[in-house]
């Protein structure tokens, strides 16, 4: 690669979970080993997990998770415009980092009046492209390369006029395009050739490539195909990516985890006691974070699963309530389903509890809400001796405490302000004195954010787990969350590595959009 800075490339997607975060990631991880500066970026993200950046701005977690496969660290430059969904219709706005307000799907998408001057003004569109574009130049004039990540489909047509994301960045910023299909879903070809089809003439013109993902068997036998999709589109595939098990990259969307499903598909290692210990974890309503289990699921004798039934919880060691968006939804959701009784029958009991950030808050006396749920007072579980008042301002923040007697670090993401009244403090300074959280007996809560990441405390509470539940489970003494997390980045650029067309990547990326891409009628005339 020249020495020429700010090369970038787009890489979108024929669906959501076609694979652009891994691709992204991959293609960061490839980068950064070559000894280039690398950095992601996402125009705007919709999810609800999200990271706080070391000044305090809010980013989706995907992207932290590709700057560190960039070896860089997270800024909100790096997704300026984060939606995080409150329901199906509604969001709230987190623009470079800060919360702006919510906005329904239409006012987001739509255009604004200016009665003053009687006409529609600068539209929303506008104004967000402009920042976006701005934030990408930046990343563009310190770095070597910026390797960008769509969302959704650029073919999503309904969308394209306010799309700030796909081609409507790429065009504003003359970025070349790759886009990727999941063939493991099954029809990749007609994907491919109808995401193409169905581009403007103008937006075509950026469509440089394209990347199959999720490939089982011999390549040989798709190769016959690639050609025909080459002679129809004038565009090559770069790359053929084997399906690969227990990837465990962070994910975007909270909203689509199946309830039974595990956690990451990760090989099966034998416990180090005689017992298993069972996790289980309530999959509440707009679910946040959930990437906090992560670590116990990464544990050998951990086995985490999501339930949702009283029933469920019988057997299990530990229960977790994670965060959430909607504290008060996720309250009315665990009783209606009748978990309110089971988990009160757990703390009567003795056996463990684990409640984070908005699962804190329900299981405390009372919640006082007129920011998120506007709902007013209403009675939380009674667990903890907490009650939570919602404040207009988010805390946003990257602390560092002791936990049973270890380090912890962990990150704030929360609009509720807890007053604890009794028990112990889950989190304390070096001195001793409170920094976060609850402990009452066997019930726990936090609004720590990724404390099970660190490694002391984490095998310190499932020992105090394991004995309060009565197994024989001792924590692997070897387990390195951090350089587990590694070595999944690693993969990732492994994949890109021995399996993409690496020499015209690099000329994508340093040089920018082919001269002379061909138009593939029926084209999208927006």
């Amino acid at each position: 690669m020249s020495s020429r800075t700010g090369g970038g490339l787009l890489v979108a997607g024929t669906t959501s979970d076609a694979g652009k975060s891994v691709v992204t990631a991959g293609i960061c991880r490839w980068l950064a080993r070559k000894g280039l500066r690398v950095a992601p970026f996402k125009a705007q993200n919709m999810s609800l997990n999200s990271f706080v950046t070391l000044d305090g701005a809010e980013i989706g977690r995907a992207q932290a998770m590709q700057a560190a496969a960039a070896r860089v660290e997270p800024s909100a430059l790096m997704n300026p415009v984060l939606l995080k969904p409150g329901s199906d219709r509604t969001s709230q706005v987190v623009l470079l980092g800060k919360a702006v307000g919510e906005m329904s799907a239409r006012g987001y998408f739509g255009r604004h009046t200016d009665d003053s001057e009687g006409g529609v003004r600068y539209g929303r569109r506008e104004e967000l492209l402009e920042t976006v574009a701005g934030c990408l130049e930046e990343l563009r004039r310190t770095h070597d390369a910026v390797i960008c990540e769509g969302a959704g489909s650029p073919a999503e047509i309904n969308l394209r006029r306010s799309d700030i994301v796909n081609m409507g960045l790429a065009r504003a910023c003359r970025l070349p395009v790759l886009v990727v299909g999941d063939i493991d879903r099954g029809g990749v070809f007609a994907s491919l050739f109808g995401t193409t089809a169905l581009l403007a003439p103008e937006d075509q013109a950026l469509l440089a490539g394209y990347m199959v993902n999720k490939f089982r068997g011999d390549v040989t036998l798709l190769e016959p195909g690639l050609e025909m999709l080459r002679d129809l589109t004038g565009r090559p595939t770069l790359g053929v990516l084997p399906y690969r098990h227990g990837l465990g990259i962070d994910e975007e969307d909270g909203l689509r985890v199946s309830l039974r499903g595990t956690v990451r598909e990760s090989a099966v290692a034998p416990p180090h006691g005689a017992d298993v210990l069972r996790v289980a974890v309530l999959p509440v309503p707009l679910m946040s974070n959930f990437t906090d289990v992560d670590a116990l699921a990464a544990e050998p004798g951990v086995v985490v699963r999501f339930c949702d039934r009283p029933e469920e919880l019988a057997d299990a060691d530990l229960v977790v309530v994670p965060g959430t968006r909607g504290t008060v939804k996720a309250l009315e959701w665990i009783r209606a389903r009748g978990l309110d009784g089971a988990l009160e029958r757990r703390a009567a009991e003795g056996r463990p509890v684990l409640g984070v950030c908005g699962g804190y808050q329900l299981l405390g006396e009372r919640i006082e809400d007129e920011v998120e749920s506007r709902a007013g007072v209403v009675d939380g579980l009674g667990l903890l001796p907490v009650r939570v008042r919602f404040a207009r301002d988010k805390t946003l923040a990257r602390p560092h405490g002791l936990a049973l007697g270890e380090p912890v670090e962990g990150y704030e993401i929360h609009h509720g302000v807890a007053d604890v009244a009794g028990g112990e403090p889950f989190l304390t300074g070096p001195e001793g004195a409170a920094l976060d959280g609850c402990r009452v007996g066997t019930v726990w809560g936090t609004h720590w954010h990724g404390s099970l990441e660190s490694d002391g405390f984490r095998r310190a509470f499932l020992r105090r787990v394991a004995a309060d539940a009565g197994r024989a489970f001792v924590p692997a003494p070897d387990t390195r969350f951090a350089a587990l997390r590694e070595e999944q980045l690693d993969r990732l650029g492994d994949l890109i590595e021995e399996h993409a067309d690496t020499a015209a990547l690099l000329r994508l990326i340093e040089d920018g959009v082919p001269e002379g891409l061909p138009f593939v009628p029926p084209g999208a005339p927006l």
